[in-house]
């Protein structure tokens, strides 16, 4: 018997967009797997990070060291 390949019209390779195979998921290949971790470890992805300002929304716990109602300033 011969090994099935992915159906052409099933999900495709998150780098090359080739068929991806289910060794390699969500890629077609360990080519492609080290591709995309290279881009994460070089920093091209990023998890964009929302700043909050003191102010605005921003609180801090009861019984934080040094932040509650009994700390000494």
């Amino acid at each position: 018997m011969s090994e099935r390949q992915p159906d052409a019209s099933g999900p495709r390779c998150a780098i090359c967009g080739k068929p991806r195979q289910k060794k390699y998921k969500p890629f077609c290949s360990k080519r492609c797997a080290n591709i995309d971790l290279s881009r994460w470890l070089k920093g091209s992805y990023a998890i964009p990070a929302r700043d909050e300002d003191e102010g605005e929304g921003a609180t801090i716990p009861e019984g934080s060291p040094g932040k509650g109602p009994d700390a000494d300033d």
